[in-house]
């Protein structure tokens, strides 16, 4: 271990006490102002929630009864309740007078397109508001009601008075595109553009049940955004007069059923004629038919 020497000793700036004393000063100066601040803005906080809340006194004053068994007694009298806010001091009016309560409205929203000023209207702040929209330019979205409830800027008081107000439109499968697609939970580029490539050869989906038959999609995925899609109907695909070229390119019919389908049609009786008596014949499988029978078909 090196010796200390008396050059290093000399050698060594000490700090004068004055100094150090404006430094701890200075710390607890600091320290003092933001203390201030928070008690400052918990009295403000508190002041202004017993205006939504208000004290109130009841007065009780004497006024003459005109009948009952009191009225034979010589100035027999009631107590009357008056109820008013209680009297508060200038320094509390002051602050209720500086910070005007904000004007909410409930109306039919839906966060994911509610411009800035409404969500004021609602009764957020700008900060709130501004919270909210910048979530929704980086590519959030609320798919259900509880998740606008999850946002750290809707308190719950606030949630269970517009809950009844939020109205998030469901994606129609027959007529959203492929970016609207992409907004679903769990659903990214490569599904999207399978979704809508199954519907271009379904002709339209007749059920949701139907994306199950996409490769891949899974029990899990179709779960996950199941009460989040709808679907309009679609035009009936016309099963009975397509010509075979035409059939063949349905996705549960095929090169080989579409020429039994032909055959079956020129030799069957039209009263005959059903998805189910295409399987009877051998001409469609008993897959092909329960996926086939989901489909909205044209009448024979």
């Amino acid at each position: 271990m090196k010796k200390k020497t008396a050059g290093d000793e000399e050698g060594r700036q000490v700090l004068p006490a004055s100094f150090l004393t404006g430094v701890v000063a200075l710390v607890f100066l600091a320290i003092g102002y933001q203390t201030a601040l928070f008690i400052h803005r918990a009295a403000t906080l508190h002041i202004l929630a017993g205006r939504d809340a208000p004290d109130t006194v009841y007065v009780y004053r004497d006024r003459p009864v005109s009948s009952g068994p009191a009225s034979a007694v010589p100035g027999a009298s009631a107590a009357r309740e008056v109820r008013r806010e209680a009297p508060h001091a200038e320094k509390v009016r002051a602050v209720r007078a500086h910070h005007p309560p904000r004007r909410t409205a409930s109306f039919p929203f839906n966060p994911n397109t509610v411009s800035v000023e409404d969500l004021q209207r609602l009764g957020f702040s700008p900060a709130q508001a501004a919270a909210i929209d910048r979530y929704r330019s980086k590519g959030g979205r609320f798919h259900r009601k509880e998740d606008f409830a999850k946002s750290y800027v809707v308190a719950d008081s606030v949630y269970r008075r517009l809950e009844p107000f939020i109205v998030i439109p469901k994606l129609d499968l027959n007529r959203a595109d492929s970016a609207a697609f992409e907004t679903l939970p769990g659903i990214g580029a490569y599904f999207s553009s399978r979704m809508v490539s199954y519907r271009h050869r379904l002709g339209g989906y007749s059920c949701k049940e139907q994306l199950l038959e996409i490769d891949r999609f899974g029990e899990e995925r179709y779960a996950g955004l199941e009460d989040l899609v709808e679907v309009s109907a679609p035009p009936a695909f016309p099963l009975w007069t397509l010509p075979e070229d035409s059939l063949s390119l349905h996705p549960h019919i095929g090169r080989h059923a579409s020429h039994g389908i032909v055959l079956f049609r020129e030799n069957t009786p039209r009263a005959q004629w059903s998805v189910q008596a295409l399987e009877a014949a051998g001409i469609l499988t008993g897959e092909q038919a329960r996926r086939l029978s989901r489909c909205r078909i044209a009448e024979p």
